[in-house]
C-alpha cells in the first residue's frame, strides 16, 4: 500500500486532504505540521509521495521542495497553493516539485494528480531496465477523446523516457505530467471546447457537457494527433487537436492564462515550468514540448 505524508500547518486542511486521500486511494497516509517535522518523519521512514502545503512556519513549502529533491530524489512532492499563489507555485515546479494543486479544487484535482504520481513510480522494473538501452525511437498515436487512452499513453511514453538522461526519478515523472496535461488541454479545452466561460458551472454540469460532447458532431469527430520522438539527447512531444485553437499571444508574451477553476491555466503554468521549450503554432491547436538530457546525467554516463 502505497504511503502518502500531508504536511499542513492548518489541522483541519490536513485531515480534508488526508480523508479524501484514505477515503478514495486506499492508501496509508501519515502527518506532519511543518517542513522540520516532514524530513524528521522520513529520517524514519520514506513515503511514496509528499503532499505539501506552501506556507507554513518552521520550513515552509518551497524549502521542504528543495530539501526532499536533495535528500530524497526518488520521492516525488506535490504542493498545496492558496489562491492567488501560482507564481510561487512555478517556482516551485521549477525547484524540482512534481505537481501542483490549488486548495479550492482539492475536491476535484487532488485524487487524479495523487494518482497519476504513484501510477508513474509503480512500472514494470524489468520492462524499465530494458528502456535505458533504447538510443532513439519516434511513435505516432491519434488518439480518440479519451482520458484512460490518454493516461496508458502517458505510463508508455514515461517508460520510454528512461532513455533519456535525466538529473533524477521525480524529473522523469515531473516530464509525464506535463506530457499529460498538454494531451487533457488538447482533449477538454481544443476537441471538446469546454472553455472558462462553460466551467464556471457546478462539477455535475460541467460532467454532463463533457459527456454529451463526446456524442455530439462535431467534438465526438475530432481527434488527438501526438508524434513522440525520444532519443539519448532529447524527448519532444508534438501535440494537434482539431480544435479552434486560442490566443497565444499571451502565452507567448510571458504571461499565463487565467488560473480559473476548470480552466487551462494551470496546465500551462505546469508544462512551461517543467519542460525546456513549449512553443505553440499560430493557431493555438499545436504544442511542441522539449525536454533535453540534463548535462548532469550526461557528464556522470548515466540516466533514469
Amino acid at each position: 500500500m502505497a504511503t502518502v505524508l500531508v504536511v499542513d500547518d492548518s489541522p483541519v486542511d490536513r485531515r480534508v486532504a488526508g480523508g479524501l486521500l484514505e477515503k478514495q486511494l486506499e492508501c496509508a497516509v501519515e502527518y506532519a505540521a511543518d517542513g522540520k517535522e516532514a524530513l524528521e518523519q522520513m529520517a524514519r521512514q520514506s513515503p511514496d509521495v509528499v503532499l505539501t502545503d506552501l506556507l507554513m512556519p518552521q520550513m515552509n513549502g518551497l524549502e521542504l521542495v528543495a530539501a526532499v529533491k536533495r535528500d530524497y530524489p526518488l520521492v516525488p512532492v506535490i504542493l498545496m497553493t492558496a489562491r492567488g499563489s501560482e507564481e510561487i507555485a512555478a517556482e516551485a515546479l521549477r525547484r524540482g516539485a512534481a505537481s501542483y494543486v490549488p486548495k479550492r479544487n482539492l475536491g476535484e484535482d487532488l485524487l487524479p494528480t495523487v494518482h497519476r504520481i504513484l501510477l508513474g513510480s509503480y512500472e514494470d522494473r524489468g520492462h524499465s531496465r530494458l528502456m535505458h538501452h533504447l538510443e532513439s525511437s519516434e511513435n505516432v498515436f491519434v488518439l480518440s477523446n479519451d482520458p484512460v487512452l490518454i493516461n496508458e499513453l502517458v505510463n508508455h511514453l514515461q517508460q520510454m523516457l528512461r532513455c533519456l538522461p535525466l538529473s533524477d526519478e521525480t524529473e522523469r515523472l515531473r516530464v509525464g505530467v506535463a506530457v499529460e496535461e498538454a494531451l487533457l488541454n488538447a482533449c477538454y479545452h481544443g476537441n471538446l471546447e469546454i472553455t472558462k466561460a462553460n466551467t464556471k458551472v457546478d462539477r455535475s454540469a460541467r460532467e454532463e457537457l463533457v459527456r454529451r460532447r463526446l456524442c455530439e458532431s462535431p467534438y465526438c469527430d475530432r481527434r488527438i494527433h501526438v508524434t513522440a520522438g525520444i532519443s539519448r539527447t532529447k524527448a519532444t512531444f508534438v501535440i494537434r487537436d482539431q480544435g479552434p485553437g486560442f490566443d497565444v499571444a499571451r502565452f507567448h508574451a510571458g504571461r499565463d492564462l487565467p488560473n480559473d477553476e476548470g480552466g487551462a491555466g494551470r496546465g500551462l503554468s505546469l508544462v512551461r515550468a517543467i519542460m525546456d521549450e513549449v512553443i505553440y503554432n499560430q493557431a493555438g491547436n499545436e504544442v511542441t514540448l522539449i525536454k533535453r538530457a540534463s548535462q548532469i546525467a550526461l557528464s556522470d554516463g548515466d540516466g533514469i
